[in-house]
């Protein structure tokens, strides 16, 4: 048996060049084909639309109008050409992947940055609204009664403001005030000298003060009364002076010696000169010296024809402690001029009674007081009088003897 030998053979090798030379050959011609087709519907798109006349729109930016001339056809590609970038906040007129038309006009609103500090806390907000309120609005923050707004609410937005919200709230309570009685006494001739009587006694007065207080953002700022209810009457206590003289009882003497008649007749003529002294000089006296309300007092002057006003604590910008640093009280307190009458001075006013002199005011000036009510409503009806005759007494207020 011989041995089988491999015959070597590049038939395999030369037989796969030659199907990829044939493939090649006969496919170059498709692929040429289709690029050169691939290259002219490039040509041609790009042909139409440079051969496409070009649109004319308006765009208005924050009320600043430019027109331009562009050859896209959606809004965005033409905000992209333009170099226009816009926020999340801002407001446009159409969709930006909107199909713009010749003659369209788009309109852009920029938001602008607004600090609002409201119910205790502070954020910066990017808005469009052209109005406090509106913003207000848009920030879901709402204003309700008393509460106060900086700057208004129809105040104009231009960017980098501020607006404050501040909450007002009212507190209404009740102040309970305690009134003094006064003591009146009144003469009675029926009464010896020395005896005085209480006719009636004095009792207190309640009054309740109803005080508003406002308070802004939780703080105090301010309290008025807004109201006064009297809870009970003062009473006040009166005390009948007796001015009856006291009868002095005659005593029969008995016989005595001449010496002893002779002492007392000595000793009753030295006390009828000194009594006669002291007459004269209680009628010199008694010039400056008048009786009024059952009271006899002296006085320093007396001012004719003063003309009076009434005047309330619960009148606007009229507080309860008067100039003179006491506190406003009916029945005594009066403002004056202090050239004419000084402050801390009685007084009597014909037809009104005893007043001291502890407040001023500016409309107070000359021949003029004004009279202390608690109640507006009796100030008001008290009016203007003139004609009056006031007596300047001094410090201490007169008392019955």
């Amino acid at each position: 048996m011989g041995i089988f030998q491999h015959e070597e053979t590049h038939e395999s090798q030369s037989s796969s060049m030659s199907y990829a030379l044939r493939w090649k050959h006969e496919n170059l011609r498709q692929l040429m084909l289709a690029a050169i087709g691939a290259i002219a519907i490039t040509l041609l798109v790009m042909l139409i639309v440079h051969t496409r006349p070009g649109k004319e729109v308006q765009l208005v930016i924050d009320g600043r109008i430019t027109t331009v001339e562009t050859h896209r056809a959606l809004l965005h590609e033409v905000l992209d050409e333009q170099a226009i970038s816009l926020k999340p906040q801002d407001e446009v007129s159409m969709p930006l992947n909107g199909v713009l038309q010749d003659g369209d006009r788009i309109i852009i609103k920029r938001a602008v940055p607004v600090r609002i500090t409201a119910d205790g806390k502070q954020n910066t907000i990017f808005t469009t609204q052209d109005t406090v309120a509106n913003v207000l609005k848009e920030s879901g923050i709402s204003i309700k009664g008393e509460d106060t707004v900086k700057p208004s609410l129809e105040t104009k937005i231009f960017g980098q403001e501020e607006i404050r919200v501040v909450r007002v709230t009212k507190q209404t309570v009740k102040q309970t005030e305690t009134r003094a009685f006064r003591v009146i006494k009144t003469a009675d001739p029926s009464l010896e000298k020395g005896d005085n009587r209480v006719l009636q006694s004095g009792k207190p007065g309640v009054v309740v003060n109803y005080i508003e207080k406002v308070y802004e953002d939780g703080k105090f700022v301010s309290k008025k009364i807004i109201k006064k209810e009297v809870q009970s009457k003062t009473k006040d206590k009166i005390i009948a002076v007796g001015t009856k003289k006291v009868a002095v009882p005659v005593q029969t003497a008995s016989a005595e010696s001449s010496q002893s008649n002779k002492a007392v007749t000595t000793k009753t003529v030295a006390t009828q000169e000194k009594s006669a002294v002291k007459t004269a000089s209680s009628t010199e006296k008694a010039n400056n010296v008048i009786s009024r309300a059952g009271v006899d007092f002296e006085y320093k002057k007396v001012i004719n024809n003063v003309s009076m006003t009434a005047y309330s604590a619960e009148q606007k910008g009229i507080g309860t402690r008067t100039a003179s640093g006491t506190r406003v009280t009916e029945g005594r307190t009066i403002a004056v001029d202090p050239n004419v009458i000084p402050i801390g001075w009685w007084v009597y006013i014909e037809g009104v009674g005893f007043r001291r002199a502890e407040d001023t005011g500016g409309a107070i000036k000359g021949n003029k007081i004004d009279v202390y009510y608690d109640s507006l409503k009796s100030a008001l009806s008290f009016g203007r009088k003139s004609g009056h005759t006031v007596y300047v007494i001094g410090p201490v207020k007169p008392e019955l003897n």
